[in-house]
Formats: structure tokens, C-alpha cells, sequence
């Protein structure tokens, strides 16, 4: 397995990253994380290192340059400026078609929070690259009912039992998909997932979905 500092180039910007790969991997999976959060996410990173044991390759970048990043600290407008936010996780999807480990690998979106509705954008614009969606305590109506309505691939809504505010939400989203969907509950749950055993089980459920999409390494 090798992990290397990459940047990632988008139609606007530059951003830093970390790409996971090894021989005979079947997918790589790119990170859409959420509202204040940067590919340092701890909890993203631990869903990650779950796709490597199952032969998916990662990657996780900052959607924000690092300008952005001190603005959106003190404003919170850029993490929920989803038409920013999706240009740049687009960006990432062609720009990884590019790179010599990564490309020709189907590719798979796990979005948290407001990088949700990014990766259901995006997989509405790209349904020729993206296979699969993977959301965590996300935000998928912040797509908007276009978006849902043309995604074609396969998505997976994460909620906490006890986010019922953003469970409402994920249902609601749910039933403006026109892809094939499940809604999986972690019993307990609040929105971060800090209760013990509640992030596995977010990491497990995101593994076998994109492992049931993408295949498992012969």
C-alpha cells in the first residue's frame, strides 16, 4: 500500500491531498468531507483505512484552499456553498482519471454532512465515472431535487438514530432519488457518531456497499 501527498487540480484550484493506492485494487473512493472539516478528518480517515482492508484505494483532500479555509472558520458560507463545493469534488473526479495509480478504477463518493449533497451532484454529473455514493450524517437534500432525481448510481444514506432532525432530512431525500438507495440507521447514534461502536459500524456498512459495487481484489 502506498499513500502519497498529492495536489489536486480543479478548474479553480489547487488543493492538497492524500491518495491511497496498491496493486489489485478495485475502486478508489474519494472523501467529501463536511461542514469546518479538512481531509485530516479523523472519522473520514477511519472509514478509509476500512476501504484499504477491503481493496479500495482512497482519496482525501481539502475541498477548501487554505485562504478559504480561514474564511469559511469565521463566516461558515463556503461549506455550504454546495455549487463550490461540487465543482471542486468534480474536479477531483476527473483529475484522478488522470493520475497513473488511479486511473481506469471505477470510483465511488462518501460525503459527510454538506459534502453529501456534493457527492450526489456529482455522481449526477459524472454517472459514466461514479459507481457508488456513500453518505454519513449528510445532508443530501442540500442537493436539490434535480440532482437527486438524475443520480443513477447506487447510494447509501448513513443517519444516527438519535439525529432525527437530519434523519428527516435523509427520508425526505430518499424520496426524490431516482437511484437504487437504502437508508441505514445506526441505533443511538447522534450526528458525529462518537458513541462506541457507532463509527465502525458507519465504516462496515460503507465497505460493504462499495465492495458489493466495485468487487473484492482476487
Amino acid at each position: 500500500m502506498i499513500t502519497r501527498e498529492v495536489e489536486v487540480e480543479t478548474p479553480d484550484a489547487r488543493l492538497e491531498g492524500e491518495l491511497t493506492t496498491f496493486p489489485g485494487a478495485t475502486g478508489v473512493v474519494a472523501f467529501a468531507h463536511g461542514s469546518g472539516s479538512s481531509r485530516h478528518s479523523p472519522r473520514n480517515r477511519a472509514v478509509a483505512r476500512e476501504l484499504h482492508g477491503s481493496g479500495i484505494a482512497t482519496l482525501l483532500f481539502d475541498l477548501l484552499t487554505p485562504e478559504e479555509e480561514r474564511i469559511d472558520a469565521d463566516t461558515a458560507q463556503q461549506r455550504f456553498d454546495i455549487d463550490l463545493l461540487t465543482g471542486r469534488l468534480t474536479g477531483a473526479v476527473d483529475w484522478l482519471a488522470t493520475d497513473e495509480e488511479a486511473a481506469g478504477l471505477p470510483v465511488g463518493l462518501f460525503g459527510a454532512s454538506t459534502g453529501a449533497a456534493a457527492a450526489l451532484r456529482t455522481a449526477a454529473e459524472r454517472p459514466r465515472r461514479v459507481l457508488a455514493v456513500v453518505s454519513r450524517g449528510g445532508r443530501p437534500d442540500l442537493a436539490g431535487t434535480e440532482a437527486l432525481q438524475t443520480v443513477r448510481a447506487p447510494v447509501l444514506l448513513v443517519v444516527g438514530g438519535a439525529d432525527p432532525e437530519v434523519l428527516r432530512l435523509n427520508e425526505d431525500a430518499a424520496d426524490r432519488l431516482g437511484a437504487p438507495h437504502r437508508i441505514h440507521v445506526v441505533p443511538r447514534a447522534t450526528h458525529l457518531f462518537e458513541e462506541p461502536g457507532a463509527l465502525e459500524e458507519v465504516a462496515d456498512a460503507a465497505s460493504d456497499w462499495f465492495v458489493d459495487r466495485m468487487g473484492k481484489p482476487e
